[in-house]
């Protein structure tokens, strides 16, 4: 018999910049500036981690991240045959959020976006998997047990943090971060990405 076909497949891409280090250290620099500037930082997913305000999109640091990440961004859309001649792609909001020891992100989806995105500014060893939850409701109601987890049978999935790496997902997908168990600090900017009618 052959291989069952995928058919309404949830696509999580993780995948590393090319060349990151330069780049990783000045947002680094820009995203301890905005830490010092406002330490309390905002609440939304974070459970005792920091989470910044939304980056300024023209800053000029900022802007090279996007560059770096860009060809990422653009196997995502040339993956999914999105119609770039009738759509913009448009960051709408980028932010940092920083795990200490014991910091950890309760589960969340991120609204009114198309693609949502994780990068990995520092990603000490056992720091905090991103935690992936089958987005289909007919699982919840019949789930057969298994005697190993697979693509086909699994309701949740992780990716372990790395540094560079970055992870773009649906932005309906719930996800989670699991708790940072290091002593260092687990630093990540997410955005939201957007296919605006032009």
């Amino acid at each position: 018999m052959s291989a069952p076909n995928l058919f309404f497949s949830t696509p999580v891409w993780a995948s590393k910049a090319e060349n990151y280090k330069e780049t990783n250290e000045e947002i680094y620099n820009y995203i301890k500036k905005l830490q010092t500037e406002d330490n309390d930082g905002i609440i939304k997913s974070n459970v005792k981690g920091w989470h910044s305000k939304d980056f300024d999109l023209k800053n000029s640091v900022v802007i090279k991240f996007i560059n770096l990440i860009s060809p990422n961004i653009n196997q995502v859309i040339k993956d999914m045959q999105w119609d770039i001649n009738s759509q913009t792609v448009k960051i709408t909001s980028m932010w940092s959020i920083i795990n200490t020891g014991g910091a950890s992100n309760a589960r969340h989806h991120h609204g009114n976006s198309d693609i949502s995105a994780a990068y990995y500014v520092r990603a000490p060893e056992n720091s905090g998997e991103i935690v992936f939850y089958d987005p289909r409701p007919a699982p919840v109601f019949s789930h057969p047990s298994s005697t190993k987890p697979n693509s086909l049978n699994a309701m949740v999935n992780s990716i372990n943090p790395a540094e560079g790496g970055l992870v773009l997902f649906p932005s309906y997908l719930d996800h989670s971060v699991n708790e940072n168990l290091s002593n260092e600090e687990r630093i990540v900017i997410s955005f939201n990405l957007s296919l605006l009618r032009k």
